[in-house]
């Protein structure tokens, strides 16, 4: 299981939110770069990068800072936030980031999903915001008439490397992961499943770990930044058999 450290960003600084409000962000680092390198040195493998205002804006905003991130660090990251197009998508697989992240498109035109996986092997992750079941898309701002089960199965085949599913009522909250909901999505796709929101102990990540689904990642934020979670613990026990 992966362990993926996360960054997000708004106005080029490195923040986390409540429940995806804006209005609740709390600022960890200026310097998003500098923090990916310390995740870096600290062991992690891969990294989660998240453009909020390109969420709300529809197109990405921090693209000096996650150009900075790429030129810092030698291991692969994912991005989402505002990529809704397949211009957009070939930009950022072009210029360096491993895996692109596509949520609100994903609802509204699943097509462009689907070839883009398909001309991108292996590049190409939906993410599946869920509150109380149902995706919310536009940087969580509007709720679409689908579940996250019923939007995970229509990717079924369609070539995506992984879903990753967060829970937005726990997310930056430090409530402890859904793991009964990611599981429970885990086992209705074949898709790997990577985990999101929540996430506030070791405990949290054994949870995921040694649940009755395959489980891929966990996506972790504030709880890495406040030091609830040691990272040599949290990749030591991701690394762990059940």
């Amino acid at each position: 299981m992966i362990i993926f450290p996360a960054i997000d960003l708004k106005d080029g600084r490195c923040v986390r939110l409540r429940q995806g409000d804006m209005a609740q962000a709390t600022i960890f680092n200026d310097d998003p770069a500098a923090q990916a390198r310390a995740f870096e040195a600290a062991g992690f493998e891969y990294l989660h990068l998240v453009d909020l205002n390109g969420a709300f804006a529809g197109h990405s905003v921090n693209a000096s800072a996650i150009r900075a991130i790429l030129s810092a660090i030698k291991i692969p990251l994912q991005l989402g936030g505002g990529i809704r197009d397949r211009e957009a998508v070939d930009h950022w697989l072009s210029a360096g980031v491993a895996r692109v992240i596509l949520g609100t498109v994903a609802v509204s035109n699943p097509i462009l999903v689907s070839e883009a996986a398909r001309a991108h092997p292996g590049r190409v992750v939906v993410g599946i915001d869920a509150r109380d079941g149902k995706v919310a898309v536009k940087g969580w701002a509007e709720e679409a008439a689908v579940s996250a089960t019923e939007l995970a199965k229509r990717f079924e085949g369609a070539g995506v490397a992984a879903i990753i599913f967060t829970d937005i009522a726990r997310d930056g909250m430090m409530e402890g992961a859904n793991v009964e909901s990611t599981a429970a999505l885990a086992k209705s796709v074949s898709i790997p499943v990577i985990a999101s929101g929540g996430v506030n102990s070791v405990r949290d990540i054994e949870r995921l770990r040694d649940c009755d689904a395959a489980i891929a990642g966990v996506v972790v934020g504030r709880a890495l930044y406040d030091g609830r979670i040691d990272p040599a613990q949290a990749l030591m026990t991701a690394r762990c058999q059940r």
